[in-house]
């Protein structure tokens, strides 16, 4: 929804326009004497798709999503019931999988509400807080993964000294700093986006509101407000990356010199969950954010799909197939005898 503001002029209506795009990264909507002002977004979501395609959309977003739900719970409640579970890598497991779900929840409601109906509208107020949830969640993610692996490397590297270097206090810290960088980024990256003004276009080529999009819309000038967000994108993606990929070099070095081929296996196996995820999760993130500017927006809406979808699931299934311990917990829960 957007309201007009302004008088309406007798002059050329395209020298006006000429004049409006030549000029238009210089002055601000109010120096214009025909204005619009944005007072809701409207999402395009997946409309481009015929009824068919997207309640077959609607299904399988739907059963992916309540997928999520459940394993992230079942994750949760078998980390909790278990005392063998309960240590620093299970906890950091936890605190990813609230995570994880809180994610999904700011995110899957409106698009699958969007699959059934098109051209869905939301407040700027609203895309504002939606935008927030889904950057605090998202950051808190990446920097939980890196914890993970920080762990991985202490468990792997310094074994003997992984209790001491691994207590609650410093688990505590690592994930209330991950809670607190997400925090942080989603301020900022909020702040930023919504000083712009809108006034013209008010629709959203996505399905729920993200940054990019967004400052598509934007009546303004937006070369500053890019730059700062490819530059906490650098932050936020490349410097976790960068602590992961440290961590298992030294892993793998330290795997490498391990005389008992058995002791081997154990260590990569440890390993393999975080890793698996590791690389799905960032490789859908990275080509979003750190890719150039491009006018695809169809396809950047697939790919939004498997991270806001797909590795959301991922996670739980992935460690709950390939663990061992998990697995075993699993089944004491359900009174069942574990694995051999």
């Amino acid at each position: 929804m957007v309201t007009t503001l302004g008088q309406p002029t007798t002059s050329n209506p395209d020298s006006q326009f000429s004049n409006f795009v030549s000029f238009r990264p210089r002055f601000s909507p109010m120096s214009r004497p025909n204005f619009t002002v944005v007072t809701e977004f409207t999402f395009e979501g997946f409309s481009i798709f015929g009824w068919h395609h997207r309640l077959i959309f609607f299904v399988v977003f739907l059963v992916l999503y309540l997928l999520t739900l459940a394993s992230n719970a079942v994750i949760l409640t078998v980390i909790y019931i278990s005392h063998q579970l309960h240590t620093p890598m299970y906890f950091f497991l936890g605190v990813l999988s609230i995570s994880e779900t809180c994610y999904t929840v700011a995110i899957i409601p409106r698009m699958l509400s969007s699959l059934l109906m098109p051209q869905q509208t939301i407040s700027v107020p609203g895309c504002a807080t939606q935008l927030f949830f889904y950057l605090t969640f998202g950051v808190n993610n990446c920097f939980l993964l890196a914890a993970m692996g920080y762990d991985r490397y202490v468990a792997i590297c310094s074994p003997l000294r992984y209790s001491v270097i691994m207590g609650k206090r410093a688990c505590t810290h690592l994930a209330s700093g991950s809670w607190t960088i997400g925090l942080s980024t989603a301020v900022i990256q909020v702040s930023s986006v919504f000083s712009l003004p809108f006034c013209d276009a008010n629709i959203i080529s996505h399905f729920f509101c993200d940054i990019r999009p967004l400052m598509k819309l934007a009546c303004a000038d937006t070369t500053i407000k890019e730059f700062i967000t490819l530059l906490i994108s650098l932050c936020v993606l490349v410097l976790p990356m960068v602590l992961i990929f440290i961590s298992y070099v030294l892993i793998v070095t330290t795997i490498l010199k391990m005389a008992s081929a058995k002791g081997r296996k154990k260590a990569f196996a440890t390993c393999a969950s975080h890793l698996t995820v590791v690389i799905v999760h960032y490789g859908c993130t990275s080509f979003i954010y750190l890719k150039p500017k491009s006018q695809n927006s169809l396809q950047d809406r697939l790919i939004s799909v498997t991270y806001t979808v797909i590795t959301p699931l991922l996670n739980p299934v992935v460690y709950s197939l390939r663990n061992k311990e998990v697995k075993d917990a699993l089944l004491r829960a359900l009174g069942r005898k574990p694995l051999s």
